[in-house]
């Protein structure tokens, strides 16, 4: 991913990554949850911000655990020289045990082919692994099946243990429907898990950690805290559910700001097509504004004609489809200079749309708004020094 510090020049595009907002989440996101730990969830380069810069805010704010999706972001982390606990969880056959192990790595095991790599990679290695089981309390993705599957994993995760191969570092699982408030599947899920971390530990199991709460959990639900909660995209300043509340009501700030520079404004006549398939047609006379950032660079092309712009404090809704490297707005007559900042979304503070406004223009969620921006749009990171 492209990074710079600061800008030299007006870039094309930029992502303004604002890291003391970020920080500010983390206190506010331990402040949710005081009785347990927090993990920073900084997979897919930190949900499009930025791994490693990220990272580092994460755990001065004091975010106690990192976690990632695959084993290479989590070495990726450790080479960048990041301390403590890193937790990866997405697995297949093949993957780089022994590296993870000599990184001193928490590795997550759902089944009993993860767990005979894991093992003979210890072998290999010399040292114990760290391993967290993982219990399909529900979601029915990762995870250990309840019932015999569960008790063939911890009998046999315990035997490694017994032989100085692994140790079982922590007990965990994924809620399916947190961010909807009431769904019966919460309280299910909660209590399957209950059962099966009391079997686990009747069994001889002692976990450090025990953690079923992602980013909603947190927000809402204190009786699913544990010993530990994942936060992903509320780290981010984002709500996880707009039911759930806006992030101002969370006392979160969006991290990532996105803005071009405008490449061309230019007069049109009435009855003029604009872009692909001529979707829209200028209803009389106007300008039109070219922004250089397209579906390569991340922009969803399901927001054609409906995704909001910040133009010289003015709302703008693309016009048209969006291109694979460009888009255009209809700016009604008036006539910034080319070079003009289109902001797409922000924190809002500026009557900026947010990436919410673009989750529903383009029928998604905020979530894949934000993890979606390409590496052609350069992160430009503020506020990197500690607060105080």
């Amino acid at each position: 991913m492209s990074e710079r510090t600061a800008p030299a020049a007006p870039l094309r595009a930029r992502a303004e990554i604002d890291l003391a907002a970020l920080r500010a989440n983390v206190r506010a996101l331990r402040a949710h949850a005081p009785g347990a730990a927090v993990m920073a969830v900084v997979k897919s380069e930190a949900y499009g911000h930025g791994a490693v810069p990220c990272a580092r805010a994460a755990v001065a704010a004091g975010a106690s655990w990192l976690g990632t999706a695959t084993p290479e972001e989590a070495l990726a982390l450790r080479a960048a020289g990041l301390p403590g606990h890193i937790m990866c969880w997405l697995w297949t056959p093949g993957g780089p045990w022994r590296e993870a192990i000599e990184a001193d790595l928490d590795v997550s095991v759902s089944g009993m082919w993860a767990l005979a790599e894991v093992v003979g990679a210890a072998r290999e290695a010399d040292r114990p692994a760290r391993v967290q089981l993982k219990a399909d309390t529900g979601l029915g993705r990762g995870g250990c099946q309840p019932g015999e599957d569960w008790a063939e994993l911890v009998r046999e995760a315990l035997r490694a243990e017994a032989e100085g191969l692994l140790r079982v570092t922590g007990l965990w699982s994924h809620f399916a429907c947190a961010d909807e408030p009431g769904h019966p599947s919460i309280a299910g899920q909660l209590g399957v898990f209950r059962e099966m971390v009391a079997y686990a530990e009747g069994q001889g199991v002692r976990p450090e950690v025990r953690h079923i709460a992602n980013s909603p959990a947190t927000l809402t639900l204190p009786e699913s805290h544990f010993d530990l909660v994942r936060t992903g995209i509320a780290t981010y300043g984002i709500s996880p559910s707009p039911e759930l509340g806006t992030p101002a009501d969370f006392g979160l700030r969006p991290v990532m700001t996105l803005s071009g520079s405008l490449a061309l404004v230019k007069r049109v006549p009435g009855g003029h097509g604009v872009s692909y398939g001529h979707r829209y047609v200028t209803p009389g006379a106007t300008t039109l504004g070219l922004v250089p950032l397209g579906y390569a660079d991340g922009i969803p092309r399901h927001a054609s004609s409906a995704g909001p712009v910040l133009v010289e404090g003015k709302w703008r809704t693309i016009a048209g489809r969006v291109a694979m490297d460009q888009f255009v707005v209809d700016l009604g007559g008036d006539e910034p200079a080319a070079g003009a900042e289109a902001v797409l979304f922000g924190p809002g503070d500026r009557g900026e749309p947010t990436a919410e406004d673009w989750a529903q223009a383009a029928g998604t969620i905020a979530y894949e708004i934000v993890t979606r921006i390409g590496t052609r749009v350069p992160r430009v990171y503020v506020n990197e020094e500690r607060d105080g």
